[in-house]
């Protein structure tokens, strides 16, 4: 009987499937009730009053009851049409029972055009084909459209009658995007209008983007399940596992594609940078499937990619091995010696078997060929240590570099300003000036700033060194000292660099010593992960091995550019808020910024000697440093928006063009205003490529240079522009590819496609199960409880009793003979 009532009472305010209402309050809505309250309560009197004068004194019957009735009735009525004019709004807590929701979430990426022999169609479908069009002939989204299509679509009407079904397709790095469920939006689910809309024509998978836009755009739906169609080949974006946890739902995944193929792959593995004539090793890892105890040639060859001097090279091999296949995968290894210094692609290539690809047809090469970019150095990277006097911290940082083969005795200078002077001039580690020339302070790649005094650092140093770390990509390390500290930066240029916000005054404080908090976002770094950083816990009992650090710098806040990669772990800033930041690192113009609250990280060194110190600055430098052109090589540097590019897409060369001292060039310091140029494309049977076209770069802003073209040919293109200080030409190479990357993998990822459905509690099956799947889905109606707020203007219920009292009016009235 409570559940009739409810129904009945939900239907007259405008409800469905109320269970329960509770929690209610009355208000008006219309502005002038809420400005003069007592006009609304005078006018009900005025009408009440204008009835019984209508009725007792007017209408001449005998019946006093009966007039005193009629009297009632029409000032309510009355009364009521008044309280319509101000709007009147109930507010209320409903319990209502929901279907729940179930999203079908649609592979719209070129990969699901690829035919194969796992396409399968119904058999209705395929009695439909033409006669001798082979089963492998029909490509992914097909199959997905004939299970819609299947007997009218008669398992998506099965889903409408259980679900609240919303579909979508995602065939960009975007998101995913809305599907009409019927032509029209006419009420029911039409299989064969949802089958028409989908289509293959994206050029990327990113199902953890489209995920990620379906939690966030969805969040209010609560589905009760999420079913995707997709061949799984997630090749752009964020990972789609964490992005599946946001939705909050079971995933059921339906695999279209095959699972295997006759197919040989290569990975290279390599350290990213090098010295040169040192010996390294190179590791390929080669993968394969269906070729068990075949013999493949495996090569490995280095090309540049690009140098300062402007000297092309070809491809060189490095060594080549003929491999005999065993096992899903297996590692081979070459000895790498480089001769030449530069960035370099180091190539490895498998040769293409016999009958590669999903379909005997339908060989797969791309992946038989893979590269990896290393940097070799010529010599050493250049540190420069600015310090007022010898610290633990600089005594034992110049010992790591000093053994460091990417720093080494040369590369390691410091500006001590306790020291000698005569020793400064003598000794080459010390540098004899903070003040050196423009062309010897930009060669660095990296700044040390320890504890010194305000009054220590000119502004012409503090202006080079904002010029170094925005314009020319170099870094800042600030290491914090309990004799200034870092308040002294916070009145001069550098303050602003800062990822913290450091207050003049501000000391250190030595109160209570402490153990620092890794942040979640100190797993990030490399340079944070010392030990073998499996997990954050891991990473944490590392740097437990400092022990109880005895001091801090104090800061008022962080930048809010910056990222906090360790902390407090109790106290906090000036807001009370965050935990008062101790190692932070944020991004400045085109470089970074680093800093250290304290400088007690030798600390490291306390029971495991120098292997997690000289991890951490030795990874620390090493993104720093080599992030951007080394050395000298950041005066003129040629680079591309992108290293691959589709055949069609448009390329953007930039050149950042410097003269001697490090100032921009601009047009008006070129004899014609541009920088001048040419482009190799590839030209077949010519390794030097076709006929060179002539560039001319125009100046976006002094000292930047810029050029747009379109490529319309696949392999590798070369970019020369003249460097009109030294009048010789620096190199430049990129890629285009011809086979899109939504090809390159013939196979479903079935590793990603198990996973999404076992960490999120669903199922998976394959595309010729998906029927069965979508039978066995079930959820029970769920009750949500939601804060309603109804007009009763516009209800049954104001209308109803608007009736009744008209109506029984007028009945008393014939009964009385008043009408």
């Amino acid at each position: 009987m409570r559940e009739q009532i409810m129904k009945v009472l939900g239907w007259l305010l405008g409800l469905e499937n109320t269970q329960s209402i509770g929690d209610s309050h009355f208000e008006f809505g219309a502005a002038w009730v809420h400005d003069m309250p007592l006009v609304l309560l005078l006018g009900c009197l005025l009408l009440v009053a204008i009835s019984v004068v209508f009725y007792l004194r007017y209408e001449g019957t005998r019946h006093g009851k009966a007039r005193a009735v009629l009297a009632i009735f029409r000032a309510a009525a009355l009364c009521l049409l008044l309280l319509f004019l101000a709007e009147p709004v109930l507010h209320f807590t409903e319990v209502s029972q929901k279907l729940p929701g179930l999203w079908l979430v649609f592979d719209g990426t070129d990969s699901m055009g690829i035919s194969d022999e796992s396409a399968e169609q119904p058999a209705d479908k395929q009695a439909d084909k033409p006669a001798g069009k082979a089963l492998s002939q029909c490509t992914r989204i097909e199959g997905v459209k004939a299970l819609l299509e299947k007997q009218d679509g008669e398992i998506l009407k099965q889903l409408g009658k259980d679900f609240r079904v919303q579909a979508f397709l995602f065939d960009g790095p975007q998101g995913a995007r809305s599907l009409e469920l019927s032509e029209g939006g006419k009420p029911g689910l039409d299989g064969k209008h949802l089958a028409q809309q989908l289509t293959t024509n994206g050029k990327v998978t990113a199902l953890g983007a489209a995920l990620a836009d379906l939690a966030k755009r969805n969040a209010a739906a609560n589905p009760g399940g999420v079913v995707v169609f997709s061949d799984f080949d997630q090749n752009a974006g964020q990972p789609p596992m964490e992005a599946a946890r946001q939705i909050g739902a079971p995933i059921y995944t339906v695999g279209v594609g095959a699972v295997t193929a006759v197919n040989v792959g290569v990975e290279v593995q390599a350290e990213p940078y090098v010295t040169k004539d040192e010996r390294t090793t190179v590791t390929v890892l080669l993968k394969q499937q269906g070729l068990e105890g075949k013999k493949v040639q495996v090569t490995l060859s280095a090309e540049p990619i690009g140098s300062a001097s402007g000297t092309p090279g070809a491809r060189v091999q490095v060594a080549a091995k003929e491999v005999r296949l065993t096992g899903p995968s297996q590692t081979v290894e070459f000895p790498y010696s480089p001769q030449k210094a530069g960035r370099f692609w180091l190539v490895a290539d498998a040769e293409l078997m016999a009958d590669e690809g999903p379909v005997p047809h339908q060989a797969v090469s791309e992946n038989n060929h893979a590269r990896r970019e290393i940097i070799v150095l010529d010599d050493f990277l250049r540190l420069l240590y600015v310090e007022y006097e010898p610290t633990w911290e600089w005594r034992f940082i110049k010992e790591v570099f000093y053994r460091d083969r990417l720093v080494g005795m040369k590369g390691f200078r410091t500006f001590l300003y306790s020291s000698d002077p005569r020793v400064r001039q003598v000794n080459q580690m010390f540098l004899p000036s903070l003040s050196p020339s423009r062309t010897e302070f930009f060669a660095h790649d990296v700044i040390f700033l320890g504890d010194v005094p305000a009054g220590m650092l000119s502004s012409r140093f503090c202006e080079m060194v904002k010029e170094f770390v925005g314009d020319f990509g170099g870094a800042l390390v600030v290491i914090s000292g309990p004799r200034f500290g870092p308040e002294q930066l916070a009145e001069t240029p550098l303050g602003e660099m800062l990822p913290v916000k450091v207050e003049a005054g501000a000391r250190f404080d030595d109160r209570q010593p402490f153990r620092l908090r890794l942040t979640p976002m100190a797993g990030e770094y490399k340079f944070m992960q010392l030990g073998s950083g499996d997990s954050p816990a891991e990473m944490q009992r590392t740097w437990d091995n400092m022990g109880l650090i005895p001091w801090f710098q104090p800061v008022s806040r962080k930048d809010p550019q910056a990222t906090v990669l360790a902390e407090h772990p109790t106290l906090t800033c000036a807001d009370g808020k965050e935990h008062q930041p101790l190692i932070a690192i944020r991004p400045y113009g085109r470089g970074e910024v680093v800093y250290l609250g304290f400088n007690e990280t030798w600390r490291l060194r306390r029971t495991c000697g120098e292997r997690y110190f000289r991890q951490f600055w030795a990874q620390m430098i090493q993104r720093l440093a080599l992030n951007h052109a080394l050395g000298a090589e950041k005066r003129f540097v040629v680079r591309t928006d992108r290293d691959h590019y589709q055949v069609d897409e448009p390329v953007t060369v930039t050149v950042e063009a410097f003269n001697k001292q490090f100032e921009p060039l601009g047009e008006n310091d070129l004899l014609s205003q541009q920088l001048h140029g040419e482009l190799l494309v590839p030209a077949e049977g010519n390794s030097e490529g076709g006929s060179p076209q002539p560039l001319s770069l125009t100046q976006l802003r002094k000292g930047v240079f810029e050029t747009r073209f379109t490529v319309f040919a696949s392999g590798e293109h070369r970019v020369r522009v003249t460097d009109p200080i030294e009048n010789k030409q620096v190199e430049w190479r990129f890629q285009v590819l011809g086979t899109p990357v939504e090809r390159q993998r013939a196979t479903r990822n079935v590793a990603l496609q198990h996973a999404l459905a076992q960490e999120t509690g669903g199922k998976t099956c394959d595309l010729k199960d998906a029927e069965s799947l979508l039978r066995k889905i079930h959820e029970n109606p769920r009750m949500e409880t939601s804060v309603k707020s109804v007009s009763l203007v516009s209800t049954w219920l104001t209308f109803g009793l608007l009736v009744l009292l008209l109506l029984a009016e007028w009945l008393m009235c014939k009964w009385v003979n008043l009408t």
